[in-house]
């Protein structure tokens, strides 16, 4: 009983950090006050930092969410499943991952890739998460071809 006790104070422990830690959203779903957005609760619109990417190099765990109205790196304009049988060789899933979401910027900012100076940050399923996750999401950003950072939302803005 005792160290059921102690199992259950540790995870109410992880848990109230992991809420504390939490982006914050309104009833719109946006982001309203920073903090760690799950790879898997990332929404269209969503705004987010680089230096608050989680993860390794092969798998992006999470990103550090600000409201859009502060300076950040990149907004989200795309979030969606792949429809593949299998998992694609030889870096074909960055491939069809950057297709689709270049298919889909110019809706969202107003104005083509080619012309633009937003450029385009995509996470996709690894070999991993596609098969132990059964993960087929993914998303697309945008991010100033300067680095500089972003104010606001892009959509509609043709830069």
């Amino acid at each position: 009983m005792k160290k059921l006790a102690v199992y259950l104070a540790i995870g109410l422990g992880v848990a109230g950090v992991n809420w504390v830690l939490e982006a914050k959203r309104d009833e719109t779903g946006a982001i309203v006050s920073e903090g760690t957005i799950d790879a898997f609760r990332i929404r269209v619109g969503d705004c987010f930092n680089d230096e608050g990417i989680s993860g390794d190099e092969t798998q992006v765990t999470g990103v550090h969410g600000v409201p859009c109205a502060q300076p950040h790196d990149n907004e989200v304009y795309a979030v969606f499943d792949v429809d593949l049988g299998e998992f694609p060789e030889d870096g074909g899933m960055g491939e069809i991952a950057f297709d689709s979401c270049l298919q889909r910027f110019e809706s969202f900012v107003g104005r083509d890739y080619f012309s633009s100076s937003l450029d385009i940050m995509t996470m996709y399923p690894s070999r991993e998460s596609w098969h132990g996750q059964n993960d087929r999401e993914v998303v697309c950003a945008v991010y100033d071809v300067s680095l500089s950072k972003l104010e606001g939302t892009v959509k509609g803005l043709a830069l």
